[in-house]
């Protein structure tokens, strides 16, 4: 499968051929850098516009085999020369965000309050690649440079960007230069950036769910404001590492059934492709509640956890079934957690609701709505 290139990848390549420009006065159709992933990315320069001591272009985002909502999109480089006089240690490069291009208004994230959003790793990529430019004309002066996205604000909607407190258009993102296709390590630095920002905010307890359904279903029943909460996808096990290396005390675990009853059986990554035992699972406790031999072969050709709950209801063992699932959860999750972080469950059913729930339950609904009242 055919790799990509990050946006950080796209806006050091059209820093790096606006500079050649700028300083040679020719244009530059197609410019090479070198990625932190070792690998050589080559990019078609687009919409050149040169001016008197300004040049503007633009880079076009290419996901590979794996595209994420920002394929295609045009990222621009403006570069221009601010004060030629020679500097003693060398060129200086002013690097700011244009329009949009995030910027960032809560704590915890890559860069401080107020900076583009902007990450680290590209930062240094456009300025290794302005530099290697500046070298090559012997430029010691000062050059600033601005990124821009023109439709960015519009796709940052539809990302977590909002939620994470960037305002005002996508993040500059890439850790590695590159983008792996059906890469998890996109996911996870998302579910890190979340706790990281929360964990920054002053919090030791954090509210986790595996989903969209998960969040609403705290938001219509509890009232928790789902923008409060993180999603964790099908990454249970790595949630809880992060969330234990960040320093958190306590977590809220709440989701559906159907992944939930897997981590009974010590599953940490929910995903089909890693393990489904869901069957087995409510076959073997339902039989160690006396569930007869027929109704266990019936679970066990079930396809969805809805199906089979509906016979271990009629079965009239549904709160001792599920009573027992929540105890094989949270001992998993707090094996899981070493102890160091305690670890408490919300389970529930689309068709039946809440199934099993910790007993400290209560607790965490007390924590969550006086963080509701102090943040409204």
């Amino acid at each position: 499968m055919r790799c990509g290139f990050t946006t950080g990848s796209c806006a050091a390549a059209g820093s790096k051929a606006a500079t050649y420009m700028l300083f040679s006065g020719n244009e530059k159709k197609e410019i090479s850098i070198d990625t932190p992933k070792g690998m050589t990315y080559t990019a078609e320069i687009e919409d050149i516009s040169i001016s008197p001591g300004e040049v503007s272009c633009a880079v076009r985002k290419d996901g590979g085999d794996d595209p994420d909502i920002t394929t295609g999109t045009l990222v621009y480089s403006k570069v221009s020369v601010t004060d030629h006089t020679p500097l003693q240690n060398g060129p200086v490069i002013d690097l700011d965000g244009g329009r949009g291009v995030g910027r960032v208004t809560k704590p915890g994230l890559d860069q401080p309050i107020g900076n583009a959003a902007i990450n680290h790793v590209p930062r240094e990529m456009i300025r290794d690649a302005v530099l290697e430019v500046c070298s090559l004309y012997d430029f010691t002066g000062r050059i600033s440079v601005e990124i821009s996205v023109p439709d960015g604000e519009e796709i940052a909607k539809k990302t977590f960007n909002p939620k994470l407190g960037i305002e005002g258009g996508i993040s500059i993102l890439g850790t590695s230069g590159i983008v792996e296709p059906m890469s998890s390590q996109a996911i996870l630095d998302t579910i890190r950036v979340q706790l990281n920002q929360r964990r920054a905010m002053g919090y030791d307890y954090v509210a986790v769910t595996p989903g969209n359904y998960g969040q609403d279903y705290m938001k219509k029943t509890y009232g928790y404001d789902i923008d409060r909460s993180v999603k964790c996808s099908n990454y249970i096990g790595a949630t809880i590492d992060m969330a234990t290396e960040l320093g958190f005390k306590r977590l809220l675990l709440t989701g559906h059934i159907g992944k939930l009853i897997k981590v009974a059986g010590g599953i940490m990554n929910t995903h089909s492709k890693e393990a489904d035992c869901r069957m087995e699972l409510l076959a073997a406790f339902s039989a160690k509640y006396g569930l007869k031999s027929q109704e266990i072969d019936r679970i066990l050709d079930c396809v969805t956890t809805e199906e089979a709950l509906g016979i271990i209801k009629g079965a009239g063992l549904l709160r001792e079934v599920m009573g027992y699932s929540m105890e094989r959860i949270l001992y998993h999750l707090n094996k899981r957690g070493m102890d160091k972080i305690k670890t408490d469950c919300i389970m529930y059913s689309n068709e039946y609701g809440e199934l099993a729930a910790s007993p400290e339950v209560k607790e965490w609904f007390i924590l969550l709505e006086q963080e509701q009242e102090h943040l409204t």
